[in-house]
């Protein structure tokens, strides 16, 4: 194992992941979702979004979602999405402790989303950050099609850059770049990842958002990794999508990007049998199979731990 990297993983399926899904979870289910997610190690989880239930159902429950799980004293770090400063005060109310924002690169896809435009955001941003500052919580800002855009097409690199810089300036403490619908690729990432560590300043954490729309999501994931990015944000099951952005499917799965990093020696400290327990009872409440690539090897990946003589090999 090469104890001196660990990769840390954000689980967004909890929030970003059952958004988009047809099929409505009751809270008790949303609670043993997560509490499976924390029993396999995960530290990382974004559990609801204090969205307006008219346009995003699945959330309806946050208030509740949230005084459960911040009754808990288990030493994970749970965050929640809040679009403007009604949401931020509302997760506040229920005990949450640390919010995360978003903002688009594109204008056109931030219009169709919050019918606002980028400056605009950034502003009602402030006014967020603030609220966190004062009641001493922690702060995560995605910025959202940062690779490309369904609407506009290519999106600047100087336009993600710009945003960098102004969510530094309201003291976010960590910054999530966003593929909202699969359009990055390997270069593009490694490009854009080394260009923004160079003006970040130390203690702003830079993480990666990937979505596998067109089936490079571990791809890219890997050229973060190797680019420097530590902090991944992934889905249980694959699962995930953004109500506001055509063709965007779900994330990369959780259990896939844990595959991947044992598999080359890297610490997660995430137990991939109990992700797969995870995946197995999500499916079961979707009623659905699952995106996941390990999900659908789990028979084999049990041979292989079962099995002392198939290991991988190690380069």
């Amino acid at each position: 194992m090469k104890e001196d990297v660990l990769i840390q993983i954000q689980e967004v399926g909890p929030r970003d992941g059952l958004q988009n899904e047809k099929v409505i979870l009751d809270t008790e289910s949303k609670i043993k979702l997560i509490d499976l997610l924390v029993d396999a190690g995960l530290k990382r989880i974004e559990s609801t979004s204090f969205v307006s239930p008219k346009h995003v159902p699945q959330l309806e429950d946050a208030e509740k979602v949230t005084k459960i799980i911040m009754s808990k004293k288990n030493n994970v770090n749970y965050s929640t999405l809040v679009p403007n400063v009604i949401g931020a005060q509302r997760a506040l109310q229920s005990g949450a402790k640390n919010l995360s924002v978003f903002v688009s690169a594109s204008e056109a896809h931030n219009q169709a989303n919050v019918n606002m435009s980028i400056k605009q955001s950034l502003s009602q941003l402030r006014d967020i950050a603030k609220k966190a500052h004062e009641s001493k919580s922690g702060l995560r800002a995605y910025i959202v099609t940062a690779f490309g855009c369904p609407y506009q097409g290519t999106v600047p690199e100087k336009t993600v850059i710009e945003i960098c810089n102004q969510l530094v300036d309201m003291g976010v403490q960590e910054i999530s770049l966003g593929d909202t619908t699969g359009m990055a690729n390997p270069d593009q990432v490694s490009h854009m990842i080394k260009n923004i560590l160079n003006l970040l300043e130390n203690e702003v954490k830079l993480a990666v958002h990937f979505h596998d729309t067109r089936g490079m999501g571990l791809a890219n994931v890997y050229s973060a990794f190797k680019s420097g990015i530590r902090i991944f944000d992934a889905s249980i099951g694959g699962i995930g999508g953004c109500p506001f952005a055509p063709g965007a499917t779900g994330n990369v799965a959780t259990e896939d990007i844990v595959h991947m990093f044992t598999s080359m020696g890297y610490n997660t400290g995430i137990n991939l049998d109990k992700l797969l327990e995870a995946n197995r009872f999500l499916q079961k409440k979707l009623d659905k199979h699952l995106p996941a690539y390990m999900g659908k090897a789990e028979a084999i990946w049990k041979i292989i731990n079962r099995n002392s003589n198939m290991q991988y090999i190690k380069i």
